[in-house]
């Protein structure tokens, strides 16, 4: 149970983090990547160890996971929200999801 949790919050890991490389640079390149990988390899649980740096570790992989899911998420409405002028009515009622009703003739 615990090592396939790690291998997918690794995963998740690197998957955000391919979000936020630019598109010329190699993963294995990047030392914050490196360094988030030899964490993982450290902390390795066994069958002969049980330490409490584990659940630190998968606590913090977790918290790091979030932070940068959040960042990536809050470019993504900024980019879609930002003000660009007076809108009308009518682009800011399908923006948040509204129709407005016809006018009658």
């Amino acid at each position: 149970m615990g090592f396939s949790n790690n291998i997918i919050l690794l995963r998740n890991i690197i998957s955000e983090m391919r979000h936020t490389l630019p598109s010329n640079k190699k993963l294995n390149e990047n030392l914050t990547m490196r360094y988030i990988l030899s964490q993982f390899r450290k902390h390795q649980l066994t069958d002969q160890q049980y330490c409490k740096a584990n659940e630190e570790m998968k606590f913090m992989a977790t918290s790091y996971l979030c932070y940068l899911r959040s960042g990536r998420l809050q470019k993504k409405i900024s980019a879609e929200f930002h003000g660009k002028g007076e809108r009308t009515v009518s682009e800011t009622a399908k923006m948040v999801g509204f129709k407005l009703p016809h006018d009658p003739k």
